[in-house]
């Protein structure tokens, strides 16, 4: 049977397979079978790998309607929206069949291990090293701003294999399995009081060589593929689970709470465009001048980068990886975010960062604008520095030159660090 292209067929065939097939009554991890199984996982993926070899619009399609049916889809995290689409793309057959089914189960977990605390927006300077031992890769260094990593099965490392090549060549990418000796994670304070990352060492851990993603030096390339999704993915649309209509259901909300625990502080991040209104209303400042001018500006430049987002949307739709687009979403957000939170200062005045309250009601609008003021300048920083994302859009979508590095095609080795 020719499987549908159509998005209302998919769409139809969607529903008709949930109402025969949705049962509350499971566990999560069996109704994710259930779906892996008939390949509505994830149904753009081939047929040989837990899909249907649907065009890559009928992963939003599908999604929509399980939604719709007040089921529950895939997990949330890095594993289903950076692991499992890199490893799909490069990672090997075998590699595919030990990881991919686990973590469209939710039975694995995931953290990214690139950045370092002398290689962040020069990912390609990093120095955790990878050493062939037999049938394991040895590795020594640390990483940073691990989200997640205090409970992840699996880490998505990138380490250098040699040191004697140019820097973006000497770079291998690895599945690291977290639970064992030489692997240490400890949490990082930030300055807006939460700890939604960690730091983590490796001290002669173990990388079995099985697990080396593309090939010996390639990782790089394969580096590019994670953050060209980690650019273009949204993973902050929180679910919403009835309680008491089910064990899939009261448990899809039990990990829903544990995943967005650590993303607590993250519309604050954003900026909070959102809650200007009704902060300058509730200041009696609404009729402001600058204040409604300032409110405009926000509400307009909002519009523009949801737009701007729909690059990426539409690039997906059509089944294209995901591309420089991702980079002018990632401009647009951060930027989004440093004017709500000019706005909220214009608002608030001084007074609002003196707030000392957690901020964790939703009608502590003092608070919440405290967090948005301390917690902004990260949206520059995470997924890719604004200068990074500048450089990305200059040299793939403007076509200027690339930016000089007098270190590029030297031996790493080599490079004064």
């Amino acid at each position: 049977m020719t499987a549908p292209v159509d998005p209302a067929e998919i769409s139809a065939e969607m529903r008709s397979w949930l109402a025969e097939h949705w049962d509350p009554g499971l566990s999560l991890v069996e109704w994710r079978e259930r779906l892996v199984a008939a390949g509505w996982a994830v149904p753009s993926w081939p047929t040989a790998w837990y899909g249907r070899g649907l065009p890559a619009a009928a992963d939003k399609l599908v999604a929509d309607e399980i939604r719709s049916a007040g089921a529950v889809g895939t997990p949330l995290g890095a594993g289903m929206s950076l692991a499992a689409p890199t490893i799909m793309t490069h990672g090997s057959d075998d590699l595919r069949r030990r990881v991919l089914r686990p973590t469209l189960t939710g039975e694995v977990t995931w953290t990214q291990l690139f950045s370092e605390p002398d290689a962040g927006s020069d990912l390609a300077g990093l120095s955790t090293t990878a050493v062939r031992d037999g049938d394991d890769w040895i590795v020594n260094g640390q990483k940073v701003w691990n989200t997640s990593a205090h409970h992840a099965d699996y880490g998505m490392l990138v380490a250098r294999t040699d040191w004697d090549v140019p820097k973006h060549q000497g770079i291998s990418y690895f599945v690291i399995p977290m639970d064992q000796p030489g692997v240490e994670v400890r949490p990082i304070r930030q300055m807006n009081r939460h700890s939604s990352f960690n730091e983590v060492f490796f001290t002669d851990a173990r990388v079995p060589a099985a697990n080396l993603i593309g090939d010996l030096g390639d990782g790089w390339r394969v580096a590019r593929t994670t953050l060209m999704h980690e650019r273009t993915f949204a993973t902050l649309r929180r679910p919403s689970f009835p309680a008491g209509r089910g064990r899939a259901l009261d448990e899809a909300a039990a990990e829903a709470a544990a995943h967005f625990a650590t993303y607590v502080w993250y519309p604050q991040r954003a900026g909070r465009a959102d809650l200007i209104a009704d902060r300058a209303r509730a200041l009696g400042v609404s009729d402001d001048p600058t204040v409604r001018d300032g409110i405009a500006g926000v509400t307009s430049f909002q519009r523009v980068s949801e737009w701007t987002a729909r690059r990426g949307q539409a690039a997906r739709a059509l089944g294209r990886a995901p591309g420089p687009e991702g980079s002018l979403g990632k401009l647009a957000a951060s930027e989004l975010a440093r004017r709500s939170a000019r706005a909220h200062t214009r608002i608030a005045g001084a007074s609002g960062m003196l707030d000392d309250r957690t901020g964790t009601t939703a009608d502590d609008l003092t608070a919440i604008v405290a967090e948005v003021l301390v917690s902004t300048p990260a949206q520059s920083i995470a997924g890719g520095t604004d200068e990074i994302q500048h450089i990305i859009i200059g040299e793939n979508i403007l076509g200027l030159p690339r930016e000089p590095a007098p270190d590029r095609e030297l031996p790493f080795r080599d490079v004064i660090r």
